[in-house]
């Protein structure tokens, strides 16, 4: 299993890039096979991280894949009880 990875820092400054760059890989990914991204490089995010993370999710569920996420640091999974979209996130 190949896991995306998000980088450490993941802000709205960066998101169009990243989810750019995440959706490529998502496409990249043999039909069937788990979309896996890798969160445990974030250290620096805002809620751009959580919507980057969500469009993946939509874009992995279209395309029949199952989405999760591995290595959501615990400031990143509260923000997203917060918004409450952690179920959505399931961990990997």
């Amino acid at each position: 299993m190949t896991a995306l990875r998000l980088p450490s820092t993941l802000t709205n400054a960066q998101a169009t890039a990243c989810l750019q760059q995440l959706q490529a890989g998502l496409a990249q990914l043999p039909a069937g096979s788990p979309a896996v991204v890798d969160a445990s490089a974030l250290a620096v995010f805002d809620s751009a991280a959580l919507a980057v993370l969500l469009e993946c999710r939509r874009t992995a569920l279209a395309a029949g894949q199952v989405f999760q996420v591995a290595g959501l640091p615990a400031a990143a999974a509260s923000l997203a009880r917060l918004y409450g979209v952690d179920a959505m996130l399931q961990a990997a």
